[in-house]
Order: C-alpha cells, then structure tokens, then sequence
C-alpha cells in the first residue's frame, strides 16, 4: 500500500535531533512556557516575517485566541460578523461561533479554491469586523483587492494558516499578510509536531501580549488573572521539536513542490481535474494537499484503494452541512458542495518515492 502520508517516515530523517532535542527537555525538569518555547517562538517570527508569535495548544485554539484577543480590545463584541470561506474545514467556523461571533459564508473560487475575494463586498454589513481568509490546501489567498476592502472598510484580516507555512505572496510569507495569523502543527502539516501544537503570530504587540495571557488561565503574573483565561500552551518537547523541523521546511516545502508538479506533467486523464497555482507566483502554493477533482470521485477513491494507493477526501462536508451547525444547514453554496462532492487527495509528501508516483499517475491515467 502507498500510503497517504508516512509520518514514520518523515520524522525519520531527523530522529536523531528530535531524540536529543527531547533528552534536553526531560533532563531540564521544566517542561511549560521554558526557553524551548521562547526560541521557537523567535525563530517563528523570523521565519514568517513578523514581530511576534505565540505559541499555543493546537490550529483552532490559535484561531480562537486571535478573536477573543481582538475582543479584549475592543475591536469586536458578541453578535459581530466574520466573513469566512464556506469551503473551509470546520475549524474555521469554530473559532468565530466558540467566541459568539457570527460567521457569514462566502462562495470560494471553482479554480482555486479559496475564498472569493471578488464576492467578498456583497457579504459586508454594519456588523462585519473581520475577513477570515484561509490558505486552503497550501495555496495563497491574497491579493491587492483583498486589502484594499479590509483597509476601507476597517475590517482586520485574519490568516487560518494552518495549511501554508512557507507560502509566498510578493515575497511576503503567509502568517503576514494579514493582522494576524494562526497557525497549526498537527503531525500532518508541512510542519508538523509529534503531537498537537499552535501559534499565533502577529505585528501587534497589544494583541500578542492580551493572546499570551488569555493562553494562560488570563493571567500575565502568576496567580494574578487579568482576564477569564484558557489553558493553552505548547509544551517545551513540541517546540523542541518544532525549532529541529523548522529548519529544513524550505527544503521539504521544495520537494513537495516537485511531486506536484510531476503529477501536474503527467496526469492527462480527461477524467480528472487538476489544481492550478496563482497566475505569476509560483512560490505561492507549497502543496499541503495535492487535490484532484472528479464527478466519478468515489469510484476513483475506491478504485485506487483497490489497486493499493491510500487516498483521503478533504473535506466529504462542508461546515454548513454539519449537524452542529443546524441553523446553516438551510444554507445552498452550490460551488462549495460540488467541490466537496468531487474533491480527492493524493499522496504527496517529501519522501514520496518516484517510483510510487509513476505508479500514482499511471493508474489515475488508466482510470
């Protein structure tokens, strides 16, 4: 079986640092909110190209705290609006409805995707505080456009990052484009922990600082609760783990890069449709996800499993399709549920053997 993704694989190559980097960790005796955390939060900032990162539990939390931060300030209350991509996973949602806000949905674009920067303005109302973007399979969504409505409108931008880290817009990174950014490093991401891990960043030291303490039981001095906190830190291993990782994400960013763009050559089954980059950036896309799409989705998924290629659909549905959402269900977003009808991901990671992808191909063309 080609897997869909082998983990063991990937944390492989750097074993031997993640095993040292842990000892370091275990022998310290300090194991929350250390010096691991504080250097991967630095190098993390330095990476994307802002003033500060906080870490944080896992993606949502980082979503969750950047909403409650801006609430804190004042910048948005109970009942407010955020725009957000219907074609999302459901995280998204649930970091707006989990602070009482309102999330309004938005079409994405059938070609790439993500949000549809074009229909953004029609969904603005006297309520709405912020535009949601995400950076959906690893692909950038962004534009001039994009900003110039936020800056109009006084709305903020906020970055679900959770897919695209290393991703480039004009030579400015994802995680920056925006007001402020969440992060996740679920052990799948391009950037993965060996276990659940978030972080925000930002070039809001107001912000950062109000994150920070709302992260940690609301509390900027110990014992001392400014605010009605929450329990969420990344532990010292994780970020060990994360700062070894970090290093060679261009690197692992690149060679995903080539697996996509080997598929891209070499599919040519009129079967299958296949993803397009942004016109004019090609360092825009770093290929969390290589998505297909196709009307006969679910005979070609079962079809490849038979034929020994593990694959996964991201996402069968959509969050306002979703029991816990009952009062969207009501809701037509007919791009969106073709999307989610047709879509399937293939195998793509840094260590996918070439002999593996020729088999990919071959099979997708016979179908």
């Amino acid at each position: 079986m080609i897997k869909f993704l082998d983990l063991q694989g990937l944390n492989k190559q750097y074993s031997d640092e993640i095993k040292n980097i842990t000892n370091e960790v275990i022998d310290s005796g300090w194991y929350l909110l250390g010096d691991k955390v504080k250097k991967f939060e630095k190098n993390l900032a330095q990476f994307v190209g802002t003033e500060c990162a906080i870490g944080c539990a896992n993606g949502l939390d980082a979503l969750k705290l950047i909403l409650r931060g801006y609430i804190e300030m004042g910048v948005m209350k109970e009942g407010d609006e955020v725009i957000v991509p219907a074609n999302t996973y459901i995280a998204s949602l649930l970091a707006i409805t989990d602070n009482n806000l309102i999330p309004v949905l938005v079409e994405p674009n059938i070609v790439s995707y993500n949000l549809d920067i074009d229909k953004i303005e029609e969904a603005i109302t006297d309520k709405t505080k912020a535009i949601m973007i995400v950076h959906l399979y690893g692909q950038v969504c962004f534009n001039k456009k994009l900003k110039k409505i936020a800056t109009d409108n006084n709305l903020k931008i906020i970055e679900d990052n959770a897919q695209a880290i290393g991703a480039n817009y004009n030579n400015l990174k994802t995680g920056s484009l925006g007001d402020a950014a969440g992060f996740s490093f679920y052990p799948g991401k391009n950037l993965g922990a060996l276990g659940d891990s978030g972080a925000v960043t930002t070039n809001d030291e107001k912000l950062a600082k109000i994150i920070r303490a709302v992260a940690n039981y609301g509390s900027e001095i110990k014992y001392k609760n400014k605010f009605s906190g929450l329990n969420s830190r990344m532990d010292e291993i994780q970020a060990g783990i994360l700062s070894v990782k970090l290093k060679y994400l261009n690197d692992e960013n690149a060679k995903r890069k080539e697996v996509a763009q080997y598929y891209l050559n070499h599919i040519n089954n009129p079967e299958i449709i296949l993803p397009e980059i942004i016109k004019g950036n090609i360092n825009s896309h770093v290929w969390h996800l290589f998505v297909i799409r196709s009307e006969r989705r679910d005979e070609l998924k079962e079809y490849l499993e038979k034929n020994g290629v593990q694959t996964v659909i991201h996402y069968p549905i959509p969050p306002h399709k979703q029991e816990c959402y009952k009062d969207l269900n009501n809701l037509k977003f007919k791009i969106t549920e073709k999307i989610h009808r047709e879509v399937l991901s293939l195998p793509i990671s840094p260590i996918l053997d070439k002999n593996d992808m020729v088999r990919i191909v071959d099979l997708i063309n016979k179908f």
